[in-house]
């Protein structure tokens, strides 16, 4: 997120690069970047003759290079953005000679998505010797997005409690745009100022604040057998928002990281969030579970998991239904 600000920042002062090869898992960004190069860079009545968009499916690299050389029309630059240039990964180390001497009125942006070039190949050393930019947004840990939701919204003056961000990221996963998707329906009806709390996503959003993996976590890791019990009946019987192989990965995360907490020898709380990557708010949930499941039964419950694994993608397992398999688990782990 620092390196955006940085590139976008640098953009503003005027300090434009001849190519910007935008790479790497997390599509959120390389969207962000193109599309404020698109907007930004030339001014409305100059994007007429000197913006080009074109798109990796449609296009060669003998194209690409031939509109990037073109000289602008009545404007000092022209931009050339190619979308889905992952399309053209296969010729994509053709654009290298371009790239060692780039048109300097020419912004050649490429978006190359969920792939990266090779940086010991030809491409990469030419982009960068000619001044261009190779920004590569990686894919962000499931820990690290809590925290990427609250500087985001922190910017746009909301705020988010740590248990609203998790639900978001237990029910959207990692995906940075899905999740950008669903925080800008909440500032279309929440105030500027508003706390995000777990009854404004369960009543915008639709994801319930009580029948969700994050509290399946909390009550198999307290021990409460009745709650964990009712979060699976719900879950049984709304299969397709719950399925069992999430669930399962879900716990078998959690009892790894309590495998872990019992071999540290330092259990101060600040040590633990560090340790275990989890945000402190909920260090104690943790520490808690470490207390109601022994080193010896967190190995257990984790070859446990290891078997449900299996049968949640069908294997060994093709007449039993889903619900049935989370209460068989939750017996056994619980029992």
């Amino acid at each position: 997120m620092d390196d955006v600000k940085q590139l976008v920042s640098a953009i503003k002062k005027g300090d434009i690069k001849p190519i910007y090869f935008l790479m790497g898992e997390e599509s959120y960004y390389i969207d962000k970047i193109s599309d404020f190069i698109e907007d930004y860079v030339l001014d409305e009545a100059e994007k007429g003759f000197n913006q080009m968009v074109l798109y990796g499916r449609d296009v060669s690299i003998d194209d690409i290079v031939s509109n990037a050389k073109r000289y602008p029309m009545m404007a000092d630059r022209q931009v050339v953005i190619v979308k889905e240039a992952q399309d053209l990964s296969r010729t994509i180390e053709k654009l290298a000679q371009y790239a060692a001497n780039p048109q300097p009125s020419t912004v050649l942006v490429l978006n190359y998505k969920y792939k990266k070039i090779d940086k010991r190949k030809a491409l990469y050393k030419a982009i960068n010797k000619s001044g261009g930019v190779v920004f590569e947004s990686k894919k962000m840990y499931e820990n690290q997005v809590s925290d990427w939701i609250r500087r985001v919204l922190a910017g746009q003056n909301y705020n988010i409690s740590p248990k609203a961000a998790q639900m978001l990221v237990e029910f959207l996963g990692t995906n940075l745009s899905k999740i950008d998707n669903e925080l800008n329906k909440l500032k279309i009806v929440l105030p500027e100022g508003t706390q995000i709390t777990p009854d404004h996503i369960e009543e915008n959003i639709g994801i319930s604040k009580d029948y969700n993996n994050f509290e399946l976590r909390k009550a198999v890791g307290q021990r409460n057998v009745v709650k964990a019990h009712q979060i699976a009946k719900y879950f049984a019987d709304n299969p397709k928002d719950n399925p069992m192989v999430v669930t399962v990965a879900l716990l078998f995360n959690f009892f790894s990281q309590l495998l872990h907490l019992h071999g540290m020898s330092d259990k101060n709380p600040r040590s633990v969030a560090s340790a275990l990557k989890v945000n402190p708010y909920f260090v104690n949930e943790y520490i808690e579970a470490a207390r109601n499941y022994p080193m010896k039964k967190v190995s257990y419950v984790i070859g446990v998991l290891r078997d449900f694994d299996v049968k949640s993608k069908g294997v060994g397992a093709n007449a039993v239904s889903q619900g049935d398999l989370l209460k068989e688990l939750l017996v056994k782990i619980l029992g």
